[in-house]
């Protein structure tokens, strides 16, 4: 059943309507020995999410102990306002069909706008399009927009400190059209910038950073675009969007192009999606740009009304000349992105994004008093660090239904036996010393009681 709010002016004109002059005034047929008018016996009112800890907390009594699952590498299981769930299950939205006809897609193309000027305010570039299908695929469709302005270069400096799969979608969707160059991690868990620069030639039509990378590091973004645009390439920026709260957007940062994973915003995990593409550009790109732009004009009347100003793809009447062959409409999970960032706002997002690192570091400074190991212990991180978790250790946490992250072993095989930990504003204090009483409790049976420090995990 859906939610529809009464305003103040709503409720007045509605005991206007029946000639009463209050709420009150329609318990008159009640006798007042049976009116209850004390204070309820309520406790302190709850934020959302703290209201949903309080629910799972009582709908695991009944159903057996929940999962904590501190999951990260590029799907991340942040705060989701009810608003934006309940927005993008109205039927005017989830139903809508690609705005074909501006005259009746107003509202998804004020939507869709919105969403554009949003983004736009978040990454601090001037231009943001919509419906890209996910993270990945936008980085691909960059990297096709980088080559053909490169005037004859076809070779993208590719850092191997960005998200594994990321890359392997670059690999299966470039092969035999253009040449990745992959730079290796340095000794701090970044781009190896001495390798960097080697790689760089008169070929290179873009580098690629990640920012935070997939290990969670912090990049030094300026430098690598200075190294780009040295050697006369393009810097595309691969950004988190909850991360922007408190790291400095790619615009800022000198980025051409700026690409991300929107789905945390809005859309809370399901089995790993649905997820979106976030694409922003320089303005100088608009008619290569992929997707979708809708703009702000006036109708006859002069009123202020939205068109889709651009369609990139081939369907389209740019047939072979199309820049994308990008199709599907993403818009309803731009509409629940939007929804987040508007009520949540500034502040609220900022908030949301300090709680996470809050959490991360609580996480981590008392896996390292338990006398974990950390690769990369200097290296500024966001939300995810990395850390040495024994396969005994691990077997132990999921033994109290604790998922300490993800293996590296495999993409990263010379961090075999390190994890991966993701901490967001959703672990409850609860879980996260869980974690950490877990693996104190490991090692003192490892080091037979002796202090946590003498012996790392």
């Amino acid at each position: 059943m859906s939610y529809i709010p009464h305003r103040e002016e709503d409720r007045r004109r509605m005991l206007d309507a029946i000639g009463v002059g209050g709420i009150d005034d329609l318990m008159e047929e009640v006798p007042e020995e049976l009116r209850f008018c004390d204070e309820l016996p309520l406790g302190r009112a709850l934020s959302q999410q703290e209201l949903i800890e309080e629910i799972d907390r009582a709908a695991a009594r009944c159903a057996g102990s929940t999962v904590d699952a501190f999951l990260g590498g590029g799907i991340y299981d942040h705060y989701t306002p009810s608003l934006a769930e309940a927005t993008m299950a109205r039927p005017e939205f989830y139903s809508a069909y690609t705005p074909y006809q501006a005259e009746v897609s107003q509202g998804t193309l004020q939507a869709m706008f919105e969403f554009q000027s949003l983004l736009c305010d978040l990454t601090a570039m001037p231009l943001a399009n919509a419906s890209l299908y996910d993270g990945a695929t936008a980085l691909v469709e960059a990297l096709w927009m980088a080559v053909s302005e490169g005037k004859g270069r076809t070779s993208v400096v590719v850092p191997r400190t960005l998200n594994p799969r990321y890359r392997a979608v670059l690999h299966s969707h470039v092969a035999g059209r253009m040449t990745l160059d992959e730079v290796d991690v340095d000794g701090r868990g970044r781009i190896d910038e001495a390798a960097l620069a080697a790689a760089l030639s008169d070929d290179t039509a873009a580098v690629v950073v990640q920012n935070p990378n997939y290990f969670g590091h912090l990049e030094d973004v300026r430098a690598v675009s200075e190294a780009a645009h040295g050697a006369g390439a393009l810097l595309i920026h691969v950004f988190e969007p909850v991360s922007l709260a408190l790291l400095e957007p790619p615009g800022a940062a000198g980025a051409d192009i700026a690409v991300g994973e929107g789905r945390a915003l809005g859309s809370p995990i399901n089995f790993g999606g649905p997820l979106i593409g976030l694409f922003t550009c320089a303005e100088r790109f608009l008619r290569k740009m992929p997707g979708r732009l809708s703009g702000l004009t006036e109708d006859q009347d002069e009123k202020r009304a939205f068109t889709l100003t651009l369609q990139t793809r081939e369907q389209h009447i740019r047939r072979g000349k199309a820049t994308s062959n990008i199709c599907t409409n993403q818009q309803l999970l731009s509409l629940g992105a939007l929804v987040h960032l508007a009520s949540l706002g500034p502040e609220g997002f900022r908030r949301a994004a300090l709680l996470t690192q809050e959490r991360a570091l609580r996480l981590r400074d008392a896996l390292g008093a338990a006398g974990a190991e950390f690769p990369f212990p200097e290296t500024p991180f966001f939300r995810e660090f990395v850390v040495r978790i024994p396969e005994p250790l691990v077997a132990a946490l999921l033994e109290e239904r604790i998922v300490p992250g993800i293996s590296l072993e495999g993409d990263y095989p010379e961090y075999g036996s390190c994890r991966l930990v993701a901490v967001t504003e959703k672990r409850s204090l609860e879980s996260i010393d869980r974690f950490a009483v877990t693996a104190g409790r490991f090692m003192e049976k490892r080091t037979g009681g002796r202090h946590a420090d003498s012996a790392p995990l």
